[in-house]
């Protein structure tokens, strides 16, 4: 669903790219089982693991909506391995407006919609959907929140928001914000839930600006 951004990416910062399709989507191997509150934790493990396998010590990491939270927490639980975050709508609460926005998804996935437009992207659509929409829409994940150990990312943070966001508001990058001691906002206009495809050109810019500023985290 990234497109051509993380080629663009690599070409505007003149740096290596990968792009990371995590269990279930894309291409990548299935789900290894119904996502718990804590699903996204798992993932910040998961993204440590693949820097071992890869051999990466240290890298920028960019992420965006539930990634930009698992970003987050990454460099929380293995701050030795992240340089720099560049988080694009990321969450650290649950918002009455987000479940809204994902609910009123549920309803176009019902008319499959939804799960025919997913399929240009995703093995199996169906299950991706399935398994995202169930969690958040747990009673259990409303009280899902991150916040309290914000204070152990000790990296350079570059936090985008679109006003135009139906599943977050600007109080997330604020809350973020407030805990760490190095960190930018760049608020984007005429921008929905997805800054990399709605404002490309001022997300590449910035981004790689932030990770030559950064370069030798």
């Amino acid at each position: 669903m990234w497109r051509e951004f993380p080629e663009k990416l690599a070409a505007t910062s003149g740096r290596q790219v990968i792009a990371w399709s995590r269990k279930g989507y894309g291409s990548s191997d299935d789900f290894y089982g119904p996502y718990s509150p804590d699903f996204m934790h798992r993932e910040a493990d998961a993204a440590a693991n693949l820097m071992l396998e890869l051999g990466i010590d240290r890298a920028h990491v960019f992420g965006h909506s539930d990634g930009g939270s698992i970003a987050l927490l990454l460099a929380m639980k293995h701050p030795h391995l992240v340089a720099s975050l560049v988080l694009e709508a990321p969450h650290v609460f649950v918002e009455p407006m987000c479940l809204k926005a994902i609910k009123s998804l549920g309803q176009a996935a019902a008319n499959d919609t939804l799960i025919t437009r997913l399929g240009k992207y995703h093995r199996d659509a169906a299950a991706v959907f399935k398994q995202w929409y169930t969690i958040w829409t747990d009673q259990q994940f409303a009280s899902w929140n991150i916040e309290d150990n914000l204070g152990a990312v000790n990296c350079p943070t570059l936090l985008i928001q679109g006003e135009n966001d139906e599943f977050g508001t600007f109080e997330q990058i604020d809350r973020i914000a407030s805990q760490l001691t190095q960190s930018r906002q760049l608020r984007l206009p005429n921008c929905g839930h997805s800054p990399h495809r709605d404002q490309e050109d001022a997300v590449l810019a910035a981004s790689a600006a932030f990770m030559q500023e950064h370069a030798n985290g």
